[in-house]
């Protein structure tokens, strides 16, 4: 089985569940309802039968419009005592009804013949949670970063403190993931090991996922490994660089350690490019400063960088070191 194949195949199993899921909670819901309204059972009966008296009507041949315009008297009367009944002993008018997850499709994946959207999300979060198998994605959240641990002096490179710098870093990410959509701007972190930028980017992650979004998170180095193997066919059938130039939000952390080579120079070249092109947003977190980064990548790269990127430039001492002294 192809990987698209087991993609698809994993996501049809989740709708089908979905479904399973929706038909035992009315099944439930019927339990419940018919046990405390005895009324309701019999009332359910007479509303299920309306098909098989039109059919003895229209067999019949005999008053056929008189006797079908008294029968759709009769079940809109049955209807409304049936909603009434419900209402009057605390249910809602929609209590007995099949709430399917996806109202579109019915959970089934398809629509007139066309895949429902929920079904294309599905597989796309299918190929993100293969991705970000390894990632630590649950690990950080904007709650636990710490301010404290950076200093209120201004930093002798700069003249900006640490605290101030880093208090608009954190509101600016902070406020970035809450307020995210497919059309968001993307990021570049700068900045010394130890100065939160993987914090923050998976605070990030956490927060744009728990909204519904489909996100890749993952070091440079593990994602280039990856798709170098894919590409070279180590590993057949899969398909990650696809989906890292398509998920709503992709994360590439410590760009900089992987191994360089001519395939890995052009294929952050290329995810870079194609993203900004397609207008989804990348964040990108990096311990090198503009001039190693010139050194390390072509100057298109850096100057997609640049000009497509909001900066973020990050400044303080080690905050592992801090936090270790403050033990």
């Amino acid at each position: 089985m192809s990987y698209r194949s087991e993609l698809y195949k994993k996501a049809l199993e989740e709708l089908e569940d979905r479904r399973s899921k929706a038909v035992l909670e009315q099944a439930e819901n019927r339990s419940l309802a018919f046990s405390k309204i005895p009324e309701l059972e019999a009332l359910s009966r007479e509303i299920s039968s309306v098909g098989t008296k039109l059919y003895r009507i229209y067999e019949s041949r005999e008053n056929v419009a008189q006797r079908v315009e008294e029968l759709s008297r009769e079940n809109m009367k049955q209807n409304e005592r049936f909603e009434r009944l419900l209402t009057e002993n605390g249910f809602a008018p929609d209590f007995l009804e099949l709430k399917y997850f996806c109202p579109k499709c019915r959970d089934t994946g398809f629509v007139n013949g066309e895949q429902c959207e929920c079904l294309k999300a599905l597989v796309k979060k299918e190929a993100s949670l293969r991705l970000n198998f390894t990632s630590p994605v649950t690990l950080s959240d904007f709650d636990s970063f710490r301010l404290s641990y950076y200093d209120e002096k201004p930093d002798p490179k700069t003249g900006v403190s640490p605290l101030s710098r880093m208090k608009a870093i954190f509101e600016y990410c902070r406020d970035w993931a809450n307020y995210f959509s497919r059309s968001s701007k993307s990021i570049l972190m700068q900045g010394k090991t130890g100065l939160g930028k993987t914090h923050l980017s998976l605070a990030i992650a956490r927060c744009v996922i728990e909204q519904g979004y489909d996100v890749v998170y993952g070091s440079v180095f593990n994602l280039m490994s990856r798709i170098e193997q894919e590409h070279f066919g180590k590993k057949e059938n899969e398909d990650s660089y696809e989906h890292l130039l398509n998920c709503d939000l992709l994360i590439l952390d410590d760009l900089g350690t992987e191994f360089s080579s001519g395939f890995t120079k052009k294929a952050i070249y290329s995810i870079i490019n194609t993203r900004l092109l397609a207008q989804l947003p990348t964040i990108i977190s990096t311990n090198l400063s503009m001039e190693e980064m010139l050194e390390t990548y072509s100057d298109r790269v850096v100057s997609r960088l640049l000009n497509g990127y909001d900066r973020l430039v990050f400044l303080g001492r080690d905050i592992r070191f801090e936090k270790r002294k403050k033990q």
